[in-house]
């Protein structure tokens, strides 16, 4: 109940405001999708997780993959 209602923000933001931007994220999944899947692996803590990802990507970045860990991390997560 508590994951569906952290999620619906980001389903609105996918559906009616993404839409309307050109595509910017630097890295993969999209901010959102990474936002969403924290929330589902790791709760509340997703969000501070989706919080830290959004504060990382911008145009200083070199971006690339950075999949959901499945420990709670606020840092990168490269799997190389």
């Amino acid at each position: 109940m508590i994951k569906k209602l952290l999620i619906a923000p980001v389903r609105f933001y996918q559906k009616f405001i993404s839409p309307a931007f050109p595509p910017s994220c630097r890295y993969k999944p999209t901010c959102s999708a990474y936002m969403i899947e924290a929330i589902e692996k790791h709760g509340a803590k997703g969000v501070l997780m989706g919080i830290a990802r959004i504060l990382r990507c911008h145009p200083l970045v070199e971006g690339g993959d950075d999949p959901v860990p499945d420990r709670f991390s606020l840092h990168i997560n490269r799997n190389d």
